[in-house]
């Protein structure tokens, strides 16, 4: 061989090593450039990485990172405890799944008995959380010589299908005269309540403001849980001081759940509502750039339409939001953007809770992002820009089973009507 062919060579080879050294320093960059814009996880998303669930402040449209993936050993961990202690929310329920059902068990009521609030105040003493000075309230007494239109006991064991005596915290008022509802109760709380009244005829119903109509008494329940996490010990006594003026406005004597034996019972309940309130995420990152419109193009042909609030949702045949689609920075997708902007890529969200069926329903989602991988020319990948392997996919679906399960255990459906009062 001669020094003119054997230096050729040499070039060559010195050539294809920079070539390869250029290409293994771009996708190094590559892959820096994603991770700063998921928000670096540390671990692997699936295998070591703490769960964080929406309860921790990872809202359902939020960046999603390393906390959005459900752990291997979490997912064990979870299922195992659920069916070893499954007893406390399903012994201490009073449920009524559905607004059509109509009846509760009488003995199931006994769980959470309503007591006088004047009880309540020999409970402070013992729990520090509530207010040593609180007095009873005003209208917890009967007022002598007068009689209620209803018993407030009675109405304490009466099957009303709009609560859920585990999370619903429950206060009770029978009038001492017929009144109409001239406006709603104002109750600031950060949680949801729901009015019902009694009418004349004996009728419970969702009580509202109309002329003519007149009410022996009322229900008022409070919603202590939701992704905002269990209301305390003091916000549920605030709850029921608005409920005593409520009840002096209104004249008439109030009942009130006792505080110690509801949290007994809502705690375990709030427990697994926070094991459970997961958002799976699936990134489809392109190595260079997609434009809006063929993004847009591509999405709205499997079914996604864009929201106000700027992400992409894919509906069931009833309308209802089963996945949708944000940006890799958390930005709002708009219609001038889209056509304008070029994007990195985007994240799938699934989540758990909403979502019917999550075994079929998140086959029909990896579908999906396999179709748009394909057709943007985008890598599927986790948190730390890995490719997606058959062994992540299968342990994640194994996940969202799991924990659907454990809602089911409890008989909250996913996406049915209490799980969207729960974690909404």
């Amino acid at each position: 061989m001669s020094d003119s062919v054997l230096i050729v060579l040499v070039v060559g080879a010195a050539f294809i090593l920079a070539v390869l050294v250029y290409n293994i320093y771009q996708e190094s960059q590559y892959r820096k450039q994603l991770r700063d814009q998921f928000g670096h996880a540390n671990k692997d998303a699936l295998l070591d990485s703490q769960v964080s669930s929406v309860r921790d402040g990872t809202q359902v449209q939020s960046v999603p990172n390393g906390n959005t993936m459900p752990p291997v050993n979490e997912a064990d961990t979870a299922a195992d405890a659920s069916e070893a202690q499954p007893e406390p929310v399903a012994t201490d329920k009073q449920t009524v799944p559905e607004a059509s059902d109509s009846c509760i068990q009488d003995d199931a009521v006994t769980a959470a008995q309503p007591v006088a609030v004047a009880d309540e105040k020999n409970a402070s003493s013992e729990n520090p959380a509530v207010r040593s000075d609180m007095e009873p309230l005003s209208r917890t007494m009967p007022i002598k010589g007068r009689k209620t239109l209803l018993d407030v006991r009675d109405m304490s064991k009466q099957p009303l299908p709009w609560f859920d005596m585990r999370f619903d915290y429950l206060a009770y008022i029978a009038l001492y005269e017929p009144k109409e509802l001239h406006a709603m109760p104002r109750l600031s709380s950060r949680s949801r309540f729901r009015l019902v009244g009694c009418t004349m005829d004996d009728r419970y119903q969702i009580a509202e403001p109309i002329p003519s109509v007149y009410y022996q008494g009322f229900v008022v329940g409070l919603q202590a849980i939701s992704r905002s996490g269990l209301l305390t010990h003091e916000e549920l006594a605030h709850f029921g001081e608005q409920a005593n003026r409520f009840a002096e406005q209104m004249d008439g004597q109030l009942l009130l759940t006792d505080m110690n034996t509801f949290l007994n019972v809502a705690r375990p309940l709030d427990e697994l509502c926070a094991r459970v309130d997961q958002t799976i995420a699936i990134h489809l990152v392109s190595r260079t750039n997609v434009s809006g419109m063929e993004l847009r193009t591509a999405v709205e042909k499997l079914g996604f339409e864009l929201g106000h609030d700027g992400a992409f949702y894919y509906a069931d045949s009833n309308g209802e939001p089963l996945f949708n689609i944000v940006t890799l920075d958390n930005s709002p997708f708009t219609a001038t953007l889209l056509e304008n902007k070029n994007y990195r890529g985007f994240s799938m969200l699934f989540d758990i809770v909403h979502i019917p069926n999550g075994e079929k329903c998140f086959d029909q989602f990896m579908d999906m992002a396999v179709k748009l991988s394909s057709q943007l020319g985008l890598d599927l990948v986790n948190d730390k820009v890995e490719e997606l392997s058959t062994e992540w996919l299968r342990e994640v679906r194994r996940y969202v089973i799991d924990r659907q399960k454990e809602m089911k255990r409890v008989e909250i459906i996913p996406g049915g009507e209490l799980a969207k009062r729960l974690f909404s």
